[in-house]
């Protein structure tokens, strides 16, 4: 009776929210292509999200995500254009799928559901949403947050239709920022990362926020190490995906290297600062003598006028003592920082940034730019396992380690790269089988699992297959061992379904008494 009652429910929630799609839609000018398309969307994600939120665990409620994209098609979208490939319209786009222009809060893509929704989600977000005073990666890292958080948000429509759950890797814009930001959200959760990006307390730094919560979280090495591995790869993949940016990059470092260089020869240093101070000097004393002299104040009203645009001229002699007076004491605080790089003190810690910023441009060096992301990628796996390692210590009670249980195999599931996922990559082999281990061990301790064998290497290779199972509760799976000809296999069920089967090496031996199940006899794995 109360399967009925939810279910019910559920349609009415469901109906609720197409009405609210539909009202909004209605004060639109979207063509029926886009209206349709964008229910179909919102009828998809509906109809998959049980099972997607089943299976993440670490994500907002249904309601709370619908709502976040009919408001953004409210706010943000003021026009929808859907275009063909190759077509003549779509020449506006270029090589791309999609263009998204904030200001005129416009959005042209090809005719696809999910690229639609990435779109939505994009619309909607702040460029930058790590503070200016983050040299570097105050962009960097903030596209690569943004972008995890676009692809994380096409996820229920992309992986899953609401029967199973597949993962397509050649259908994830990039799967590097990707396996990052669902790092992120395993370690901090979901909420951190939506109000991060999302953040409307313009007073919080959040990147200050980020490095407070994992060294609470996962300790000051762990912490430290996790968050320079991901500064690196940030800048990194930003090079990767803009040539723009390369170049503002390269700008940048050539402009650092060049301070450098003179803060090298100290003597030459403080010459230079000496010459910017006298001439700064001047140039107040110039503004001091203008406005106190009535014939040079109107003379130099005229002379700006002559070179200043229509909207931009000066409409009074009283308006420009004013704007001279501002450039006065902006130009007493330029001569206030050079007096502080006079300091011995201030001029050390003034090289320092500047070593530590040129530390990051030297990336920019690299002579095989996927090699040199492929290698910060295995290491943040490496730093994230220790990290979750830690998570599994510090689990109490058999809820923490259930969802402990989904969020590893979810990770284990995700693509490392185009063409395997987690579970499959070499170099990460040793990792992920060591915490396996170690999420297994405490589940016995906490009674979520019985052991299978008395051997821990046998208990290990019986039970790991509950992370490598893409069946949507992991409640269901079932395992069954038999033998056939000296050979010893394992059977893996989704309720009464027949998952896969698989061939257990290096333990054709084992001896029955090692054993806690019987063969040919199907086992549940998890305990309700």
């Amino acid at each position: 009776m109360q399967k009925k009652n939810d279910n019910f429910l559920e349609k009415i929630v469901k109906k609720d929210y197409n009405n609210e799609l539909e009202k909004v839609l209605e004060k639109k000018y979207f063509d029926e292509n886009v209206k349709s398309l964008l229910l179909n969307i919102l009828y998809k994600i509906e109809g998959a999200y049980k099972d997607y939120k089943r299976v993440k665990v670490n994500v907002e409620t249904k309601e709370e995500f619908v709502e976040n994209i009919i408001n953004s098609i409210q706010k943000n979208c003021d026009e929808i254009k859907l275009v063909k490939p190759y077509s003549e319209e779509s020449k506006i786009i270029g090589n791309k799928t999609f263009l998204v222009e904030k200001e005129k809060k416009r959005i042209i893509c090809y005719h696809m559901e999910k690229k639609l929704l990435y779109c939505i989600a994009k619309i909607a977000k702040n460029e930058k949403i790590i503070k200016d005073k983050y040299f570097l990666i105050n962009k960097t890292l903030s596209n690569l947050i943004n972008t995890g958080n676009n692809i994380s948000i096409v996820e229920p429509l992309r992986d899953f239709n609401g029967y199973s759950w597949t993962s397509i890797p050649k259908e994830i814009e990039s799967v590097e920022h990707n396996l990052i930001y669902q790092n992120l959200i395993i370690l901090l959760g979901n909420e951190f990362l939506n109000k991060w990006v999302y953040n409307k307390e313009v007073l919080i730094d959040y990147m200050e926020l980020f490095e407070y919560e994992m060294e609470e979280k996962y300790g000051n090495k762990n912490a430290k190490e996790f968050i320079e591995l991901l500064k690196k790869i940030s800048i990194l993949l930003e090079i990767k995906f803009s040539q723009k940016s390369k170049e503002e990059l390269q700008e940048t470092k050539d402009k650092i290297e060049k301070r450098l260089k003179e803060v090298e020869n100290n003597q030459q240093f403080i010459e230079k600062i000496t010459n910017q101070k006298r001439k700064i000097t001047e140039e107040i004393k110039r503004i001091d003598e203008t406005i106190n002299n009535k014939n040079m104040l109107q003379e130099e009203y005229k002379i700006r006028n002559e070179t200043l645009p229509l909207e931009e001229k000066i409409f009074s002699i009283r308006v420009l003592s004013k704007i001279m007076a501002k450039e006065r004491e902006e130009k007493i605080e330029q001569i206030e920082k050079l007096n502080e790089l006079l300091n011995p003190q201030r001029f050390i810690k003034y090289k320092k940034e500047l070593e530590s910023r040129e530390k990051y441009l030297k990336l920019l060096e690299t002579e095989d730019l996927q090699k040199d992301i492929n290698s910060l990628k295995r290491q943040i796996q490496k730093v994230f396992l220790k990290c979750f390692e830690t998570k599994i210590e510090k689990a109490e009670s058999k809820q923490e380690l259930v969802k402990l249980i989904y969020e590893f195999r979810y990770y284990c599931m995700l693509p490392y790269d185009y063409e395997k996922p987690v579970k499959e990559a070499k170099e990460l082999a040793k990792e992920i089988e060591k915490t396996g281990k170690k999420l297994i061990e405490r589940a016995h301790k906490l009674k979520v699992i019985e052991k299978f064998s008395k051997q821990e290497e046998i208990d290990y290779k019986l039970l790991k297959n509950i992370f490598l199972a893409r069946s949507i509760n992991l409640e269901e799976i079932s395992i069954k061992l038999c033998k056939e000809k000296d050979r010893l296999f394992i059977q893996v069920f989704d309720d009464k379904a027949f998952e896969n089967k698989e061939e257990l090496q290096d333990v054709s031996n084992v001896n029955k008494r090692d054993l806690l199940i019987r063969f040919n006899k199907k086992v549940k794995v998890l305990k309700n």
